[in-house]
Order: structure tokens, then sequence, then C-alpha cells
């Protein structure tokens, strides 16, 4: 036994306890939208404010605009309302007739056609038939009389610019923010979205959540910045360089939605088409150490057509190009930089050119709700916008849209400084959902009752690094072994199983992937061809329904990587899979008693990602 001297002289026999390691999981959203957004507005969210998003993150009751209260089943314990910066703030203003916004041009041009077009959420989401929707659906998109839809305007090409009325908009987010902050019981950040258009030819999809450390005394020294300031992201880093030089503070930025950026988000290349430089790679990994793998608008981890070996690969998948529009010839090419095993395997080739990796991110998931309203189980799902509510009609019309995206967080304490170095060194994942439990060391020296050991966390960091860490050199003889234990969320589904994903570049310049099934539940062996069986399924559809008697609550190993080469550089992260449950269309189904598309799933198998570790020769 090792024994332990405190600094007031007293032995401590128990150096688990004294050790500083983060033994807490955090479970948050970094990415909401509320009424204060201009395409949340747009699309129904009238009345749901900032204080809602808070209260009900609290787990509160909120009443949604379909009339029904809504309620977590468990609080969150960290949030971020990442409204969007063009115009934020301005549609609820504009509802209000507050003078200051009419007194600009096209704030009184918005504002007629707002009263022009009444908004009927609540009718659409009451009513018998869907031709309530259909026409709130053409008001906010098509043009009328000559003149563009004051949600399509406000989104797209119309900028209010008077910085009195941004700045009293920030002022109001910063203080939302600041209100809701309870150390040690639940944070609050402040933060807000960059969102260049899914359509510009450069930055398609580019989209950041900004997300400050501090609080509004550091955050009010500047004004958001919007894709009105600049839709080149190199621009978007200068600017938070000038904020942390300003101000003394810290921020980061998390991209999302790379799947329906066009094939862009991981190019090497920059704004201009031209490659990437040391310096861009160097800025990129300081200012975005995370990336949202999964969320309402599809998964993003693999894809089927990069990943065809992978049985677990089409996940929740939106299968179109961008956000809109017909499959492109170079369909295949351009996943290749959507997708964030892809771009895990990009940035070892970027790391062998420039000496750099640019994407060496760990993971998140997060909602993307532009309800107010953070939801991201299957019987729970409150939709992606206001439309979206719960009603009979809106699984014909979102079916695709995911009940995804929880962030996990390993951390010392639930406060902003916590939380967010946390983010910054990577170790972090992402569930769909579930708010399963899992750990993943990195090592050389793990032994197989490692992963049963009632002192696995203090051997996981004594004898390696956690989740986002590196590996590097390995001593002869050695190769990598990973400690793994995943625990079922405890109101959830068993598990399916664990897997590892290796991404390395060999000594040939090509790129590789490969899953292995590191952990099986209930006495299944792998193959020859390295594939287990399917773990079978208890799902009624009819009655959304499922039992837990399949699958483990809990798998643990070490395992140990069959074919390392210490001379090839490497990543490696667990997936963590799920037993089979009802997804959140077949909760619809049953509670409306309605037929869903015949093209709508109604199983699915939640699962986790945990932020990789990397192996560097």
């Amino acid at each position: 036994m090792t024994l332990f001297i405190d600094l007031s002289g007293q032995e401590i026999y128990s150096p688990a306890a004294n050790a500083n390691y983060p033994r807490e999981v955090y479970w948050g959203d970094t990415h909401l939208h509320t009424n204060l957004s201009v395409d949340a507005h747009g699309m129904g969210n009238k009345t749901l404010t900032p204080d809602d998003a808070y209260r009900f993150a609290k787990g509160e009751a909120v009443k949604g605009h379909n009339g029904q209260l809504v309620r977590l089943q468990r609080p969150l314990d960290f949030l971020v309302v990442a409204d969007h910066a063009v115009n934020i703030g301005i549609m609820p203003r504009i509802r209000n007739s507050d003078p200051q916004v009419l007194k600009t041009e096209i704030g009184k041009q918005w504002h007629e056609l707002m009263f022009k077009h009444p908004m009927l959420t609540e009718e659409a989401l009451t009513s018998e038939g869907p031709e309530v929707r259909a026409k709130m659906m053409k008001d906010m998109w098509y043009v009328n009389e000559g003149i563009a839809s004051y949600f399509w305007g406000a989104w797209s090409t119309g900028y209010l610019g008077d910085r009195d009325i941004l700045s009293s908009v920030w002022a109001e987010v910063c203080a939302n923010a600041e209100r809701h902050n309870d150390p040690g019981n639940f944070t609050a950040f402040i933060g807000y979205e960059w969102t260049p258009s899914s359509r510009h030819p450069k930055s398609p999809n580019f989209h950041r959540n900004l997300i400050f450390e501090g609080g509004a005394k550091e955050a009010l020294q500047v004004l958001p910045f919007s894709m009105q300031d600049s839709n080149n992201v190199e621009d978007l880093w200068a600017y938070m360089d000038g904020f942390e030089e300003k101000t003394g503070g810290r921020v980061l930025a998390i991209p999302h939605n790379g799947n329906l950026s066009a094939g862009r988000m991981f190019r090497p290349v920059d704004y201009d088409d031209k490659p990437i430089t040391t310096d861009y790679a160097k800025t990129r990994a300081r200012w975005e150490p995370l990336y949202e793998v999964t969320q309402y608008k599809g998964d993003a981890e693999a894809h089927p057509i990069l990943s065809p070996d992978d049985e677990f690969a089409d996940y929740e998948t939106w299968h179109r190009h961008g956000f809109f529009g017909d499959l492109p010839p170079d369909f295949k090419e351009q996943k290749k930089y959507e997708y964030g095993r892809s771009a895990l395997k990009e940035g070892l080739e970027q790391q062998v050119k420039l000496g750099v990796n640019p994407f060496k991110f760990g993971m998140i998931g997060s909602t993307d709700a532009h309800t107010s309203l953070s939801t991201a189980t299957e019987d729970n799902f409150w939709g992606k916008t206001s439309l979206n509510e719960p009603s009979p009609h809106r699984a014909a019309n979102s079916w695709q849209y995911a009940a995804s995206g929880m962030a996990a967080v390993w951390a010392e304490e639930n406060t902003r400084s916590s939380i967010f170095a946390a983010m910054k060194r990577k170790e972090t994942y992402a569930t769909t959902g579930p708010r399963m439990s899992v750990r993943f060391f990195g090592g050389w020296d793990f032994d197989s009752t490692d992963a049963h050991s009632k002192d696995f966390v203090d051997l996981g960091y004594r004898k390696g690094v956690p989740m986002g860490g590196d590996l590097t050199t390995a001593p002869r003889g050695k190769v990598p072994e990973f400690l793994i234990r995943a625990v079922k969320d405890p109101d959830g589904a068993n598990l399916d199983r664990v897997q590892v994903i290796k991404g390395w570049r060999d000594k040939n310049g090509e790129l590789h992937e490969k899953v292995y099934e590191a952990a099986l539940s209930d006495g299944r062996e792998i193959n020859s061809k390295g594939k287990a069986p399917q773990v079978g399924s208890t799902v009624d559809v009819a009655d959304a329904s499922y039992t837990n008697s399949i699958g483990s609550p809990e798998l643990a190993t070490v395992w140990k990587d069959p074919e390392f080469d210490p001379a090839e550089l490497a990543f490696y992260y667990a997936r963590v899979i799920e037993i089979p449950t009802p997804r959140w269309t077949a909760y619809d189904a049953k509670f409306f008693g309605i037929e869903l598309p015949k093209e709508a799933p109604t199983v699915t198998q939640e699962r986790a990602y945990t932020s990789p570790i990397w192996y560097t020769p």
C-alpha cells in the first residue's frame, strides 16, 4: 500500500481519493437554438426564449407550441445556447414592434411582412389536416410579391447592421447565461454560432459554435462574429485570437455538419482552394479541439460508401448532396472530406506533409435543436424545429431527423473552467442520446485484470493516457493496449458490443481503417473473419418497447493492437453500441395512431464515440 502525507501532515491511505483525476462525467448540449435565432423563429419558435431553454435543461417543465407540457426525464449538467450570430435576437424584437428596430428600413419591411403572413405554429401542430403547416412553409420559403419573405431575407440576404441593437442583444445573451450559471450544480456557457450559408461556394455549411470559458466581463468586450462579417473561417479564427489577446479570456470553436458541407469541411484547402499551410494547420488545431460528430441532422462518424466493411457505418446517414439536391458525380470523393473517421485519417496524411495534424479533434455530440428544448432521447424527442414538435403530421415531414446528440465530458467539477479545460484536452465523447458511461485509456503495460479492478480509473491514468491523449515512440517489443470500460445508461438499454476503430498511414503513404470487436455481450465469439454474430432484437415496434433480456449492462476489457507497426502514424477510438431499441418514429406511430412513411426506420442501435488516442512514432 502506498502511504501519502497531505499538507496538514495527516497520513492518507487512499491514493485514489487523493488523486486529482476527473471522476465524473457531465452531460450537456453545446448546440441549442432559441427564438433568438432567425431560422428557429422563422420555423415556428415564436415564444420559447433562452430563459425557457435554461429552465428546461435544469429539469423544469416548459409548455411547447403544441400546448403540451414537456420536461426532461433527467436534467442536463451544462448547456450552451448557441443562437446564430446573423441578425441574432432581431425576430423577437420585430414581433414586439421594438421602436429601435422599426427605425431601420429593413426592420420596417420585415415587420410588415411578419404581420402580413402570421406564423400559425400552434394551429399547424394541432389541426387535423396538413394544410396550415403547408401554408406556413410556403410563407417562410417563397418570395412574396417580389419581396423575399422576412424569414428568408433575414436569414440569407438582409442584415440589420445596427451595432447598438446588436450590442443590446449580446448583452442580453450574456446576462441570460450569467443568470443561470450555478457553479457546482449547472454550467451555462456564453456562446453563439457562426453560420456561413449551406450554399456558399467556398464555405458551405462551415458552421462553428463558439464557447467562451469566462463570463460577461470578457465576452462583452466583443460582439458576435457573423457571416455578414466574413464567410472565411480564417477570419473567424483571427477574431478568436483577437478576443483572447484583448481580454485574457479563452474561447474555442466546434464545427458541425461536415456531412452537409459538399465535401469541403475537411478538404485540405483554404478559402481560396489553395493547399493548406503549416500555419493553417496549427491555427485550426488550436481553435477547434472538438468535432460535433452526431446531431439531429445526421450522424457523421462514418459513411457506408467510405467504410463498406463496417456493418455499423450506415447510422442515421443523410444520403444527400450538401443540404439539398441530388447526388453529384464525385459523391464518394466529397464524402471523404465530410465524415469524422475519414477526416481523422486525412489528418495523419497532413501531419506527414506539414508536420502538424489540422484534424486532431476529439468527439462530442449535441442536438442542434431549434425549439429551445434540448431533447436527445427517442421516447422524448421534441423535434428539430417548433413546426416539428410532436404532432400527427411530423413523422411524414421529418422522419429523416435523428433524435441524437449528447455531449459527455470527464471533468473534475461542474464549472465553466473545469468543463472548458476538459473540452480543450479532448477528454470528451459523443453519444446519440443515451447516457452510457465510457472510459478509454491507452498505454503500454496494462494487465488483463485491470479492466475489472476497483482501481480502474487510477490504473488508467497511472499507466496510460485518457481519451484525447497521445502515445509516442513505442517501447521496444510493446504494442498499444487500451483499457476500456462501458456501462449502460442506468435508464436505458443493455450494451451489444465495444469496438475499437483504428486508422493508420502505412510506409507507402496509404491510409487505412479497421474495426475490431473488443468486447461482446452474451458470450458471443468472433469468427475467422473478425466478425461477431448479431445480438438479436427484442423490439416490439407496434408497442414501441423492448426488453433488456439480451446484451450486457457492462463491458470491460484490455484490447491490444494485433497489427501494430511502431513506424506508422495511427489513431484509435472506441465505439460502444447498444442493443436494438425503438426509434422515435415508432413512439410517434404508437402515440398518435398513425402510419409511417414506408422508408422511415423504426428501430435504432444507439451508440457512443470516444475521442481518439493518437500514436506517433
